[in-house]
């Protein structure tokens, strides 16, 4: 290689080095100043306490958040203390102060206000105050205490300080609270959800097999198996969710009960991606669409009806549809917002006949799950069957079966 092109070559190798370092200066700004680097540090240490006390206030995540409202503090030591003021953790030094911090944690829960206890009452000539704030959220009052020691005497900016640390404890606390109401909210819907199985089809299957006893043992016993695994899943007690492999296998069992009473008279066309087969979705999410689809295949229609179930991959999202040609119904009811209207379909069953099994369940499930992006839609006329299609996304953080 000439000079002259070892010269070119290096020039080229300069202007991309300086093209990637102006890159990387527009992707990733540079803390230049000691008030935005204090201000990252602010707020990295605020999302560490965060992550402990989304958990709840606890002896383990007041441990976990301890050392991180200290810093936020800028205390010697920080201690938390419960509702009931029993103390739950203390991080730093002056542990013999303990006993006095409770004293002033239960003031401050009784009063719902923050207690100073100050260098005289603490009979040291070491630590300045130590200051009992309490961790209020609004509607459930005092969820905690948040103690302070400071070895130099607390003016404004020191208390304003730990009352904003502790209003943003309180915040994380609440949203905590937040999450364990909505579990507990999913595991009733999911309850409410189960009660409402048809008790039809219970009653029907066990009247099919039955009526095989005598007929056909070896079927009898084909499916009691079916109903007894059918049952055993519908009544699960672990988790929210589950894996579209495990719902579709319930549903066949379902199918091989209905299909066992009505013989040629329903037919069922599954077409599934098995790329989607491991796909998280709330728990007996597609049995309510199923149930009803079957009932609107067959209801009316003595020569009976097609249930199709369609689970495709598109993309980041996993598509399932399950659709019957049955009666279909009024589109009117669905605009005025009863999706359980299409339980019972235009021209079928009355409610008391057959009742619901939950479409707006299903519906809110979903959308709590992963967005309102993620809800049913319906697609139905009078004599055109109806398809209820559901959209979930194939990964979603925090949400596993």
């Amino acid at each position: 290689m000439t000079g002259a092109a070892v010269l070119a070559l290096l020039v080229v190798v300069v202007a991309a080095l300086g093209a990637a370092a102006a890159w990387l200066r527009i992707r990733r700004p540079v803390l230049t100043t000691p008030e935005e680097r204090a201000v990252h540090a602010t707020l990295h240490t605020a999302s560490l306490a965060a992550r402990e006390l989304r958990r709840g206030l606890d002896a383990d995540s007041a441990a976990e958040a301890a050392p991180h409202l200290r810093t936020l503090t800028g205390a010697d030591a920080v201690a938390l203390a419960s509702a009931d003021g029993a103390l739950l953790a203390w991080h730093g030094p002056h542990e013999a102060l303990g006993e006095q911090f409770r004293s002033a944690a239960r003031r401050a829960v009784d009063g719902q206000r923050p207690v100073l206890v100050t260098a005289g009452e603490l009979r040291t000539t070491e630590v300045r105050a130590l200051i009992a704030q309490p961790v209020l959220v609004e509607g459930a009052g005092v969820v905690g205490v948040l103690g302070v020691v400071t070895t130099r005497e607390p003016g404004p900016g020191t208390l304003g300080a730990v009352t904003e640390v502790a209003r943003y404890a309180a915040g994380q606390i609440e949203l905590a609270d937040l999450d364990a109401s909505r579990a507990r909210l999913d595991r009733a819907e999911v309850r409410a959800l189960r009660a409402q199985i048809s008790p039809h089809f219970i009653y029907n299957a066990l009247n099919t097999v039955a009526s095989f006893v005598r007929t056909d043992p070896d079927r009898a016993r084909e499916l009691i198996l079916e109903f007894a695994d059918f049952t055993r899943y519908s009544f699960r007690s672990a988790g929210e969710f589950t894996v579209l492999a495990d719902e579709l296998r319930n549903i066949d069992r379902y199918l091989t009960l209905e299909r066992a009473r009505f013989g040629n008279a329903l037919e069922v066309r599954l077409q599934v991606a098995p790329e989607v087969l491991g796909v998280v979705l709330p728990f007996l999410s597609l049995q309510p669409l199923v149930e009803n689809a079957v009932r609107h295949g067959l209801s009316g229609k003595p020569e009976g009806g097609t249930v199709s179930i369609v689970a495709a991959d598109e993309g980041t999202d996993c598509v399932i549809s399950v659709e019957d040609d049955g009666v279909g119904m009024d589109p009117e009811l669905l605009r005025s917002g009863s999706l359980d209207a299409v339980a019972t379909g235009a021209g079928g069953p009355s409610s008391s006949e057959a009742a619901h099994v939950g479409l707006a369940n299903v519906d809110d499930r979903l959308r709590a799950a992963f967005g309102d992006d993620y809800g049913l839609v319906v697609e139905t006329a009078p004599g055109a069957g109806t398809k209820v299609s559901l959209r979930v996304p194939k990964f979603r953080p925090g949400i596993r079966a």
